[in-house]
């Protein structure tokens, strides 16, 4: 349970970090309040985390011809689709979280998301680590 939290809450920064440096993702833009615009982000990081979960094996298997073909640049198409399908799931949930541009917004966003995800990742501890 802890891994889970810690790992959504590394999600939330990280759409966070996204949406504050691109123009084109807007992420809790019409809340006022800290606690709404920190309850968005969570509930936003939750969406994406179950995307990723769900969604992520299934697409990079059907995406592997394409992925070993550029070495593993497709990867970051893949990520930016997850990123777009997280979008379009939160709307029905009246969630505050937009993306303009597939090819420029997404994709960048998808590449810095996995930057600060695996930055975060490198400091943060794994459970493992923990239990020792």
């Amino acid at each position: 349970m802890t891994n889970f939290l810690i790992r959504t809450a590394i999600n939330g920064v990280a759409l966070w970090v996204a949406a504050w440096l691109l123009d084109g993702i807007v992420l809790a833009e019409d809340e006022s309040t800290f606690a709404a615009k920190f309850t968005t982000v969570t509930l936003v990081a939750l969406v994406f985390g179950v995307v990723n979960a769900v969604v992520k094996p299934i697409a990079t298997v059907l995406a592997l011809p394409a992925i070993v073909l550029t070495l593993g640049l497709f990867t970051f198409v893949v990520n930016a689709f997850l990123l777009q399908l997280t979008e379009w799931l939160s709307s029905p949930l009246g969630l505050s979280f937009e993306i303009t541009d597939f090819w420029w917004d997404a994709v960048i966003g998808a590449l810095v998301i996995t930057i600060v995800s695996m930055v975060l990742n490198w400091v943060l501890p794994e459970k493992a680590d923990l239990d020792r």
